[in-house]
Parts: C-alpha cells; sequence; structure tokens
C-alpha cells in the first residue's frame, strides 16, 4: 500500500511518518512538503526510524511537492494541513485514492455553522456526500465505503466517544456542561506567544468558552444526530503539559440512573471496540494513554447527575492515530494494525 502524507512536516504529520513507519500494510510513503521539498524527511524528526528510509526509495528519503506526489498512483492520501487549505490541496486526490482529511473541511454540512465557526464558507460542498466522519467506533459502517473520511477534531473524539452511547440510551434533562483540558501541541508548531514556554509553564486558562470554540460546533452537530433537543456548552482549557486530554462532561438525566447501567450501556456501546476502555472503578489520566491510541472512559452517578471523565493523547487518538485506524477500517485490515492500545513510558 502506497500512502501520502500531505503536511508532513508539523505534529500530526510527524506522528503519521512514525506510525505509517510500522505499519506492516503500507510499504511506500511519500511525504509532501511546501517548504522543505527536496530535503531528507529524517533531518526534520531525529525520532524517526532510520528504518523508514526503505518505505522513501521510491523518492530518494526526501520531501516532494505535490505536484509530484498527484503522479505516484497512491492508494491512499492522508492531509495534515490548516483548515480551508486542505480540500485545495487535495484537489488531484479525489478521484483516485482514498483521502483521509485531517482538517475541518469536510466534518461538517451545515454551510451556516461552517462559516461561523471558520469565517469562510464550506470549501468543496459538492464532496460532502461522498465524506464519511471519522469517529472510528461510531461511524464504522460509513467509513468502510467512503472515499473520503473526515478525521475528527481533538476536542470532538474525547467528548463524543463517551457521550453519544449515553444519549442514545438516557433521556438528558438540560445543558450538556463539557470541561477539557488540553496539552500545547494541540496549538500546532506555529511561532505564538501564548503557547512560549515562559506563557504556558505553571499556567492554565480556559479560552473560547460556551460555543465560541470551532469544536463546539462539531460536537453539536455530532450529539444532534442523537439527541436533537440536547444543548452543549464547552469549556476547553489550555493546561502547561505538551501532550494529552482529558474531558469532565456533565449531564442530568430525566430520571436516577445507577453505575451498573451506565456501565452497561459503555460495555454494550465498546465491546469490539480495541481503542476504548471503560474504567468502572477509576477515573482515567492522561498518563494512562500517553503515546496510545486508547480513549479511556470512567462515569460517577449522584441520582439524575451524570458524570463521564475521558482521556486521550490529542496526537494520536486525537489526530494521526485515529486516522491510520480509519485507513485499516476502510482497507479491511485489523484496527489495530501500526497502532498502540498501551501507553509508552
Amino acid at each position: 500500500m502506497h500512502a501520502v502524507i500531505l503536511g508532513a512536516t508539523g505534529y500530526t504529520g510527524s506522528v503519521l511518518l512514525r506510525l505509517l513507519g510500522n505499519h506492516q500494510a503500507v510499504d511506500r510513503i511519500t511525504a509532501v512538503s511546501g517548504s522543505l521539498n527536496g530535503q531528507p524527511v529524517l533531518h526534520t524528526d531525529p525520532g524517526l526510524d532510520p528504518r523508514l528510509l526503505k518505505k522513501l526509495e521510491h523518492t530518494k528519503g526526501m520531501f516532494v511537492p505535490v505536484e509530484e506526489a498527484a503522479g505516484l498512483n497512491s492508494d491512499v492520501v492522508f492531509a495534515a494541513l490548516p483548515h480551508l487549505a486542505s480540500a485545495k490541496m487535495c484537489g488531484p486526490f479525489f478521484n483516485s485514492s482514498v483521502v483521509i482529511d485531517l482538517s475541518a473541511d469536510f466534518r461538517m454540512t451545515d454551510p451556516e455553522a461552517f462559516l461561523a465557526a471558520y469565517g469562510e464558507p464550506i470549501p468543496r460542498p459538492d464532496l460532502l456526500n461522498r465524506a464519511a466522519y471519522g469517529l472510528s467506533e461510531i461511524y464504522r459502517d460509513q467509513i468502510r465505503k467512503a472515499d473520503i473520511i473526515a478525521n475528527p477534531g481533538c476536542f470532538p473524539t474525547c467528548i463524543l466517544l463517551p457521550l453519544l452511547p449515553i444519549l442514545s440510551a438516557f433521556p438528558v434533562n438540560g445543558t450538556i456542561i463539557a470541561n477539557a483540558l488540553t496539552g500545547i501541541s494541540g496549538a500546532g508548531k506555529k511561532a505564538v506567544e501564548r503557547n512560549l514556554f515562559v506563557s504556558r509553564s505553571e499556567n492554565a486558562c480556559a479560552y473560547n468558552p460556551g460555543r465560541a470554540h470551532r469544536h463546539a460546533a462539531e460536537i453539536i452537530q455530532e450529539i444532534g444526530k442523537v439527541s436533537r433537543k440536547t444543548e452543549l456548552f464547552f469549556f476547553p482549557h489550555l493546561v502547561p503539559m505538551k501532550r494529552g486530554m482529558a474531558a469532565t462532561i456533565h449531564l442530568e438525566t430525566k430520571e436516577a440512573c445507577k453505575d451498573k447501567e451506565v456501565l452497561a450501556v459503555l460495555q454494550k456501546a465498546y465491546k469490539e471496540a480495541p481503542f476504548v476502555r471503560i474504567r468502572e472503578n477509576s477515573i482515567p489520566e492522561t498518563v494512562d494513554v500517553w503515546g496510545s491510541n486508547r480513549c479511556d472512559i470512567g462515569f460517577r452517578t449522584e441520582g439524575r447527575h451524570l458524570m463521564l471523565f475521558s482521556v486521550i493523547d490529542n496526537l494520536v487518538k486525537g489526530a494521526s492515530g485515529q486516522a491510520v485506524q480509519n485507513m485499516n477500517i476502510r482497507f479491511g485490515l485489523d484496527d489495530t494494525e501500526g497502532l498502540s492500545a498501551g501507553s509508552e513510558l
């Protein structure tokens, strides 16, 4: 299998190179970069395994421009590109390769909601009917048949995995409150003063609260497919760690529910999901899933008040790992191929 990575020099692209370098079904990788065209791929990330060069032989181990990659007959394209630019860059691949887009360009179907979130219209509305929302454990059937897969955002992944099965099983009163903490790598590599070590060390804050964060519209869209009358307020926080994400979600059910009922719903939903672990007696921590493609989910009940807790690695399950999992699903491979279900030291 031949995989192309567009935007291979960012955090997401680097993780994709590491994961695909160890993927048994991928024998060729083409790394695309506009700024580093012609430079050695291994020089940009010293953590890459030198054995990756074997999969880069056809490009002499170098980054290539998108025009060259488009002529190489790829099976799958991973687009680790900025929102609003990704769909345009993927243009040469739409009718010849499976495209897994890690931007927001194909995630949302409501033109007004997308415009409000991203300030511009949906880039390729004509292709939305060909795109599947790539929340791997929820939309497996759609992913298996799609030639465009819209990889979810990291916050939506962390919040929707615990929440969607619960909303399907328990009628909810009032508004859902979702608080989520993210590591600094979630902001990408661009040089921004607020993300510098001196600004973030020993410092935590909320940002874009309520429905102001771009991911809020994405979460609301997916909640609406299950529970149309349910409202959401989302409170993202930036905390001083380099990677990881933790979400705490509060909702009120119409009738009191018990721990065993919640456990049964979550276990049934994810009984065949190798990357979701239900924590019956503990609240998960980000260190539990660091470096893995796993989402750990915990819960507590107090009468009609239900609290859900989830953690992911924002760079893996929240981005590159889920993209590889979606590739595995789409091409009929085992979900776990090339991915880890255990945390790294």
